[in-house]
Protein backbone atom coordinates (compact mmCIF):
# COMPACT_ATOMS: atom_id res chain seq x y z
CA UNK A 1 0.00 0.00 0.00
CA UNK A 2 1.30 3.45 -0.92
CA UNK A 3 1.30 5.95 1.93
CA UNK A 4 1.14 9.70 1.35
CA UNK A 5 1.42 10.58 5.03
CA UNK A 6 2.55 14.17 5.45
CA UNK A 7 1.74 15.02 1.81
CA UNK A 8 -0.92 17.50 0.72
CA UNK A 9 -2.93 17.14 -2.49
CA UNK A 10 -5.30 19.46 -4.35
CA UNK A 11 -7.89 17.62 -6.45
CA UNK A 12 -10.12 19.55 -8.84
CA UNK A 13 -13.64 18.53 -9.89
CA UNK A 14 -13.77 16.47 -6.71
CA UNK A 15 -17.53 16.59 -6.18
CA UNK A 16 -18.38 13.49 -8.23
CA UNK A 17 -17.06 10.70 -10.43
CA UNK A 18 -13.33 10.12 -10.58
CA UNK A 19 -12.56 13.26 -8.58
CA UNK A 20 -14.53 11.98 -5.61
CA UNK A 21 -12.90 8.56 -5.86
CA UNK A 22 -9.46 10.19 -6.01
CA UNK A 23 -10.23 12.29 -2.95
CA UNK A 24 -11.29 9.25 -0.96
CA UNK A 25 -8.32 7.10 -2.00
CA UNK A 26 -5.74 9.85 -1.38
CA UNK A 27 -7.34 10.56 2.00
CA UNK A 28 -7.22 6.84 2.84
CA UNK A 29 -3.53 6.92 1.87
CA UNK A 30 -3.06 9.41 4.75
CA UNK A 31 -2.65 12.53 2.58
CA UNK A 32 -4.12 15.91 3.40
CA UNK A 33 -6.69 16.48 0.64
CA UNK A 34 -8.32 19.69 -0.54
CA UNK A 35 -11.36 18.96 -2.71
CA UNK A 36 -12.34 21.65 -5.24
CA UNK A 37 -15.27 22.04 -7.63
CA UNK A 38 -17.66 24.69 -8.90
CA UNK A 39 -20.86 23.25 -7.40
CA UNK A 40 -20.65 23.95 -3.67
CA UNK A 41 -23.65 21.83 -2.68
CA UNK A 42 -22.40 18.74 -4.51
CA UNK A 43 -18.88 19.35 -3.20
CA UNK A 44 -20.07 19.56 0.41
CA UNK A 45 -22.11 16.39 -0.08
CA UNK A 46 -19.10 14.49 -1.48
CA UNK A 47 -16.92 15.77 1.37
CA UNK A 48 -19.34 14.55 4.06
CA UNK A 49 -19.87 11.23 2.26
CA UNK A 50 -16.12 10.52 2.41
CA UNK A 51 -15.87 11.52 6.07
CA UNK A 52 -18.72 9.18 6.98
CA UNK A 53 -16.52 6.24 6.00
CA UNK A 54 -14.17 6.76 8.95
CA UNK A 55 -14.08 8.42 12.35
CA UNK A 56 -10.39 9.30 11.92
CA UNK A 57 -8.51 11.87 9.87
CA UNK A 58 -11.26 14.46 9.53
CA UNK A 59 -8.71 17.25 9.85
CA UNK A 60 -6.92 15.93 6.75
CA UNK A 61 -9.88 16.52 4.43
CA UNK A 62 -11.11 19.95 3.35
CA UNK A 63 -13.16 21.40 0.53
CA UNK A 64 -13.28 24.75 -1.22
CA UNK A 65 -15.63 25.80 -4.03
CA UNK A 66 -13.77 27.27 -6.98
CA UNK A 67 -13.69 27.70 -10.75
CA UNK A 68 -10.33 26.68 -12.20
CA UNK A 69 -10.94 28.71 -15.36
CA UNK A 70 -10.72 31.94 -13.31
CA UNK A 71 -7.30 33.27 -12.29
CA UNK A 72 -8.38 34.60 -8.90
CA UNK A 73 -10.11 31.33 -8.05
CA UNK A 74 -7.00 29.22 -8.71
CA UNK A 75 -4.91 31.56 -6.57
CA UNK A 76 -7.47 31.30 -3.77
CA UNK A 77 -7.35 27.49 -3.90
CA UNK A 78 -3.56 27.48 -3.57
CA UNK A 79 -3.58 30.15 -0.83
CA UNK A 80 -6.28 28.29 1.12
CA UNK A 81 -4.31 25.04 0.98
CA UNK A 82 -1.05 26.66 2.05
CA UNK A 83 -2.75 28.38 4.97
CA UNK A 84 -4.55 25.18 6.01
CA UNK A 85 -1.71 22.66 5.67
CA UNK A 86 1.45 24.73 5.29
CA UNK A 87 2.62 23.11 2.08
CA UNK A 88 1.42 21.50 -1.16
CA UNK A 89 2.96 18.40 -2.73
CA UNK A 90 0.46 17.15 -5.32
CA UNK A 91 -1.88 18.73 -7.84
CA UNK A 92 -4.40 16.64 -9.75
CA UNK A 93 -6.05 18.55 -12.61
CA UNK A 94 -9.20 16.47 -12.98
CA UNK A 95 -11.77 19.13 -13.94
CA UNK A 96 -13.21 18.58 -17.38
CA UNK A 97 -16.33 18.90 -19.54
CA UNK A 98 -17.26 17.55 -22.96
CA UNK A 99 -18.57 20.91 -24.07
CA UNK A 100 -20.86 21.30 -27.09
CA UNK A 101 -21.74 18.23 -29.12
CA UNK A 102 -22.10 18.34 -32.86
CA UNK A 103 -20.20 19.39 -35.97
CA UNK A 104 -17.85 22.30 -35.43
CA UNK A 105 -19.77 24.72 -37.66
CA UNK A 106 -23.05 23.97 -35.89
CA UNK A 107 -22.17 24.19 -32.20
CA UNK A 108 -22.47 27.30 -30.06
CA UNK A 109 -19.19 29.22 -30.16
CA UNK A 110 -19.35 30.45 -26.56
CA UNK A 111 -19.90 26.89 -25.33
CA UNK A 112 -16.91 25.78 -27.41
CA UNK A 113 -14.71 28.47 -25.84
CA UNK A 114 -15.95 27.65 -22.34
CA UNK A 115 -14.97 23.98 -22.82
CA UNK A 116 -11.45 25.07 -23.77
CA UNK A 117 -11.30 27.36 -20.73
CA UNK A 118 -12.22 24.53 -18.35
CA UNK A 119 -10.32 21.66 -19.98
CA UNK A 120 -7.13 23.54 -20.92
CA UNK A 121 -7.01 26.95 -19.27
CA UNK A 122 -8.02 25.39 -15.94
CA UNK A 123 -4.97 23.12 -15.69
CA UNK A 124 -2.76 25.92 -17.03
CA UNK A 125 -3.98 28.35 -14.38
CA UNK A 126 -3.65 25.80 -11.59
CA UNK A 127 -0.10 25.02 -12.71
CA UNK A 128 0.76 28.72 -12.86
CA UNK A 129 -0.57 29.19 -9.34
CA UNK A 130 1.26 26.23 -7.83
CA UNK A 131 4.58 26.00 -9.70
CA UNK A 132 6.27 28.86 -7.78
CA UNK A 133 5.61 26.94 -4.54
CA UNK A 134 6.88 23.68 -6.02
CA UNK A 135 10.01 25.33 -7.38
CA UNK A 136 10.73 26.95 -4.04
CA UNK A 137 10.54 23.58 -2.27
CA UNK A 138 12.40 21.80 -5.04
CA UNK A 139 9.79 19.09 -5.57
CA UNK A 140 6.19 18.46 -6.51
CA UNK A 141 3.87 16.23 -8.49
CA UNK A 142 1.34 17.35 -11.12
CA UNK A 143 -1.06 14.86 -12.70
CA UNK A 144 -3.25 15.98 -15.60
CA UNK A 145 -6.32 13.98 -16.60
CA UNK A 146 -6.33 13.59 -20.35
CA UNK A 147 -8.22 10.88 -22.21
CA UNK A 148 -9.40 9.44 -25.48
CA UNK A 149 -9.61 12.84 -27.10
CA UNK A 150 -5.82 13.05 -26.99
CA UNK A 151 -5.05 9.68 -28.55
CA UNK A 152 -7.57 9.51 -31.40
CA UNK A 153 -9.95 11.83 -33.28
CA UNK A 154 -13.21 12.46 -31.45
CA UNK A 155 -15.71 13.72 -34.03
CA UNK A 156 -18.49 16.02 -32.82
CA UNK A 157 -16.62 16.69 -29.56
CA UNK A 158 -13.99 18.97 -31.07
CA UNK A 159 -13.48 21.31 -28.11
CA UNK A 160 -12.90 18.39 -25.74
CA UNK A 161 -10.57 16.59 -28.14
CA UNK A 162 -8.54 19.71 -28.91
CA UNK A 163 -8.17 20.66 -25.26
CA UNK A 164 -7.20 17.18 -24.06
CA UNK A 165 -4.59 16.87 -26.81
CA UNK A 166 -3.18 20.29 -25.93
CA UNK A 167 -3.09 19.25 -22.28
CA UNK A 168 -0.76 16.36 -23.11
CA UNK A 169 1.64 18.60 -25.01
CA UNK A 170 1.46 21.09 -22.15
CA UNK A 171 2.39 18.24 -19.81
CA UNK A 172 5.40 17.32 -21.94
CA UNK A 173 6.50 20.94 -22.23
CA UNK A 174 6.21 21.76 -18.53
CA UNK A 175 8.00 18.52 -17.68
CA UNK A 176 11.02 19.71 -19.66
CA UNK A 177 10.82 23.17 -18.08
CA UNK A 178 10.78 21.64 -14.60
CA UNK A 179 13.05 18.64 -15.15
CA UNK A 180 15.98 20.08 -13.18
CA UNK A 181 13.98 21.31 -10.19
CA UNK A 182 12.49 18.05 -8.88
CA UNK A 183 8.96 18.44 -10.26
CA UNK A 184 7.33 15.47 -12.03
CA UNK A 185 4.46 16.28 -14.42
CA UNK A 186 2.48 13.55 -16.14
CA UNK A 187 -0.86 12.97 -17.86
CA UNK A 188 -3.05 9.92 -17.61
CA UNK A 189 -5.75 8.37 -19.78
CA UNK A 190 -8.18 6.78 -17.31
CA UNK A 191 -10.19 4.83 -19.86
CA UNK A 192 -13.89 5.12 -20.66
CA UNK A 193 -15.45 5.82 -17.27
CA UNK A 194 -19.14 5.72 -16.42
CA UNK A 195 -19.48 9.29 -15.18
CA UNK A 196 -21.73 12.28 -15.86
CA UNK A 197 -19.88 12.73 -19.18
CA UNK A 198 -21.19 9.40 -20.40
CA UNK A 199 -24.71 10.39 -19.35
CA UNK A 200 -24.32 13.59 -21.40
CA UNK A 201 -23.50 11.55 -24.51
CA UNK A 202 -26.51 9.30 -24.03
CA UNK A 203 -28.77 12.29 -23.45
CA UNK A 204 -27.44 14.12 -26.53
CA UNK A 205 -28.28 11.16 -28.77
CA UNK A 206 -26.76 9.86 -32.02
CA UNK A 207 -27.86 12.86 -34.09
CA UNK A 208 -25.40 15.07 -32.16
CA UNK A 209 -22.56 12.72 -31.21
CA UNK A 210 -22.77 10.32 -34.15
CA UNK A 211 -24.21 6.81 -34.29
CA UNK A 212 -20.91 4.99 -33.76
CA UNK A 213 -19.92 6.90 -30.62
CA UNK A 214 -23.46 6.73 -29.29
CA UNK A 215 -23.65 2.94 -29.76
CA UNK A 216 -20.27 2.53 -28.08
CA UNK A 217 -21.50 4.63 -25.18
CA UNK A 218 -24.66 2.56 -24.79
CA UNK A 219 -22.51 -0.57 -24.61
CA UNK A 220 -20.18 1.08 -22.09
CA UNK A 221 -23.13 2.05 -19.90
CA UNK A 222 -24.44 -1.50 -19.82
CA UNK A 223 -21.04 -3.12 -19.22
CA UNK A 224 -19.92 -0.77 -16.47
CA UNK A 225 -17.03 1.09 -18.10
CA UNK A 226 -13.42 1.25 -16.96
CA UNK A 227 -12.53 1.06 -13.29
CA UNK A 228 -12.22 4.39 -11.50
CA UNK A 229 -10.21 2.64 -8.81
CA UNK A 230 -7.60 1.58 -11.38
CA UNK A 231 -7.29 5.16 -12.63
CA UNK A 232 -7.01 6.35 -9.04
CA UNK A 233 -4.32 3.77 -8.34
CA UNK A 234 -2.23 5.13 -11.23
CA UNK A 235 -2.66 8.67 -9.87
CA UNK A 236 -1.62 7.46 -6.43
CA UNK A 237 1.50 5.87 -7.92
CA UNK A 238 2.42 9.03 -9.84
CA UNK A 239 1.85 11.12 -6.71
CA UNK A 240 4.17 8.97 -4.61
CA UNK A 241 7.93 8.79 -4.33
CA UNK A 242 7.76 5.41 -6.12
CA UNK A 243 7.46 7.34 -9.40
CA UNK A 244 10.18 9.93 -8.76
CA UNK A 245 11.88 10.88 -12.02
CA UNK A 246 9.04 9.69 -14.27
CA UNK A 247 7.88 12.86 -16.00
CA UNK A 248 6.46 14.16 -19.27
CA UNK A 249 4.50 10.99 -20.05
CA UNK A 250 0.94 10.11 -21.05
CA UNK A 251 0.06 6.85 -19.32
CA UNK A 252 -2.98 4.65 -19.73
CA UNK A 253 -4.29 3.24 -16.48
CA UNK A 254 -5.70 0.26 -18.39
CA UNK A 255 -3.09 -0.66 -20.98
CA UNK A 256 0.34 0.42 -19.74
CA UNK A 257 2.45 -1.55 -17.21
CA UNK A 258 2.77 1.51 -14.98
CA UNK A 259 3.29 -0.50 -11.80
CA UNK A 260 6.81 -1.39 -13.00
CA UNK A 261 7.78 1.86 -14.74
CA UNK A 262 10.43 2.73 -12.16
CA UNK A 263 12.44 -0.24 -13.45
CA UNK A 264 12.77 1.56 -16.79
CA UNK A 265 13.55 5.03 -15.46
CA UNK A 266 16.77 5.58 -17.40
CA UNK A 267 15.19 4.50 -20.67
CA UNK A 268 12.11 6.66 -20.06
CA UNK A 269 14.33 9.69 -19.59
CA UNK A 270 16.02 9.22 -22.95
CA UNK A 271 13.16 8.13 -25.24
CA UNK A 272 9.83 9.42 -26.52
CA UNK A 273 7.94 6.38 -25.22
CA UNK A 274 4.51 7.34 -23.83
CA UNK A 275 4.49 10.73 -25.60
CA UNK A 276 2.61 12.30 -28.53
CA UNK A 277 4.68 12.29 -31.72
CA UNK A 278 4.15 12.72 -35.48
CA UNK A 279 4.11 9.48 -37.50
CA UNK A 280 6.16 9.46 -40.69
CA UNK A 281 6.11 6.80 -43.45
CA UNK A 282 9.21 5.06 -42.10
CA UNK A 283 7.40 4.43 -38.82
CA UNK A 284 4.98 2.23 -40.75
CA UNK A 285 7.73 0.59 -42.83
CA UNK A 286 6.95 2.71 -45.90
CA UNK A 287 9.53 4.35 -48.14
CA UNK A 288 8.02 7.35 -49.91
CA UNK A 289 11.29 8.98 -50.99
Amino acid sequence: MISLAGQTAIITDANQGLGKVLSQIFWQASANVVMCARNENMLASAYHEILERSCDGHERLSYLPGDVSIVESTKSIVDFTLKKYGSIDILINNAGVYGPKGCLEDVDWQEWKTAIEINLYGPVLMCRAILPHFKKKGKGKIINLSGGGATAPLPRLSAYAAAKTALVRLTETLAVECMDVGIDINAIAPGALNTRLLDEILEAGPEKVGQTFYDRSVKQKSEGGASMETAAALCLYLASSDSDGITGKLLSSLWDPWQDLSKHLEKLRSTDIYTLRRIVPEDRHEDWQ
